[in-house]
């Protein structure tokens, strides 16, 4: 069978590496515009902050090693058409302008994602920078070596990695979100509050409900100017991090494409073109907290697709458990880690949904040392299900949330967490791990309003439907 992979960032390179340990003999072609495969672009802060010395060190394949497996790799090689009827693509080499055609007869589509531009007067300015792939993160660095004062536009993940990163070389930060708080997709407002003032601690300057509308200046002046809703702001140079689009043009017409952009798919990761895969940043995913389907653009989630739609090209055998978009962020030496839902994005959605919060220690406070641990755990009043959590300490609380998106995955409800086995150790836990309290206290806040009934889903009694 000939495949082709189209893009081999995240899910492509996975995708192709488990197509050839498995099936070696497959004829597998991959076509890529870049001249490298699998960038971590999460390690960008890291690079700027100095925690990562070499920059190359965030790859962790190359076309080199999957040409050694067997592949047939293209880089630098843009594909200009699919025509998915006749199964096959237009393909230029971005070198030597040559441009041919080859064909497929399975296809998968991990064209991933780009950096949303937002349609600004002034954005392509050379001050003006995007980040996201390697070449982009090159451009920053070299920037952060020249400027001082930098403007960062978007308080998602990147945006805050970035503020907290250059603040800590000494450069002097501007932050513009046009939300009400920071990491909107992620926290609920109180962490978001602790996040600014963490920012602001550490001399950064937030500014919240700022739509930034323009950017002014001409290319030798010694500033660009940030034009917002509130004013206008100066700084060196420029970051925009204002989240990402999927990269889908190539199969316009030609196959389902969801509102967002993104690609249609299966639970096997099928596009309505029976012959067409896709994984990763450019198609849809389910987000099992709603059951909805959701745009969720994250590595952790591109290489699972990935190895997914490696198996199921030869046959539908692996379905696509869905998402729970779990994420964590390291500030300032705190550990921020969520999964699931956020109150608020819950009650959007029309769920009767409710949270508590549970401060306490990640240890006993007899042992030797601890830190503080916050909780915001997110359910549904009407059946008991656990929704969402958002953790926050010193400590490494990471592996948590990884627990919570668990939870979430099997339908577990507060009563289940409240009572699952988990170990007791002084050294590493309370009789009742942080995770147990916080679902009593979910418990407890049902019970005084009248809703005391409990529900297990390991025990068979927690009905889906209700």
């Amino acid at each position: 069978m000939k495949v082709i992979i189209i893009g081999c960032t995240h899910a492509g390179t996975v995708a192709a590496t488990e197509i050839l340990k498995n099936h070696p003999e497959t004829d597998l072609t991959i076509y890529e515009r870049t001249d490298n495969f699998s960038f971590l672009s999460c390690g960008i802060s890291l690079y700027l902050q100095g925690e990562v010395k070499h920059l190359e060190d965030m790859f962790y394949s190359s076309p080199e090693e999957l040409q050694e497996m067997g592949a047939t790799v293209h880089d630098n090689h843009d594909v200009l058409k699919v025509d998915a009827a006749k199964h096959t693509i237009q393909v230029a080499n971005m070198v030597s302008g040559d441009v041919f055609e080859d064909t497929y007869d399975k296809l998968i589509m991990t064209t991933g994602s780009s950096v949303m531009v937002p349609p600004l007067f002034g954005i392509d300015n050379t001050r003006v920078l995007l980040c996201k792939n390697y070449q982009q993160a090159q451009e920053i660095y070299k920037a952060s070596e020249k400027y001082h004062d930098i403007a960062i536009v978007g308080a998602g993940y990147a945006g805050i990695e970035f503020a907290e990163a250059l603040s800590e070389n000494g450069h002097h930060i501007t932050l513009f979100q046009s939300r009400s708080q920071v990491l909107n997709n992620y926290v609920d407002k109180p962490l978001s509050d602790w996040a600014v003032k963490l920012l602001q601690d550490h001399k950064v300057d937030v500014h919240l409900e700022h739509e930034v509308t323009a950017f002014s200046g001409n290319e030798d002046d010694s500033k660009i100017t940030i034009e917002t809703n509130q004013g206008d702001f100066k700084a060196d140079v420029v970051i925009v991090s204002t989240g990402f689009t999927p990269n889908t043009s190539l199969l316009t017409g030609q196959v389902d494409i969801e509102r967002h952009g993104s690609f249609s798919t299966n639970r096997y990761l099928q596009t309505s073109d029976p012959d067409i895969y896709a994984a990763g940043d450019c198609c849809m995913v389910t987000f099992n907290p709603t059951g909805a389907p959701a745009y969720t653009p994250l590595a952790s989630v591109a290489i699972r697709q990935g190895m997914l739609v490696a198996h199921n090209i030869f046959g539908h055998t692996h379905p696509y458990i869905g998402t729970q978009a779990s994420s964590a962020l390291k500030l300032y030496g705190n550990a921020l880690a969520t999964t699931g839902l956020t109150l608020i994005h819950a009650k959007e959605r029309g769920i009767n949904a409710a949270s508590v919060t549970l401060e306490t220690t990640w240890r006993p406070e007899y042992m030797p040392s601890t830190d503080p641990l916050t909780i915001y755990l997110v359910y549904n009043r009407d059946n008991r299900r656990v929704l969402g959590a958002q953790l926050l300490s010193r400590h490494d609380i990471t592996q948590s949330a990884n627990a919570v998106s668990l939870a979430i995955q099997n339908n577990n409800t507060i009563d289940d967490l409240a009572f699952v086995d988990m170990l007791f150790q002084p050294n590493f836990d309370f009789p009742f791990n942080y995770l147990n309290q916080v679902a009593q206290l979910a418990i407890d806040q049902e019970q005084a309003a009248g809703n005391g009934k409990p529900r297990f889903t390991a025990l068979g009694n927690a009905n889906s439907d209700q």
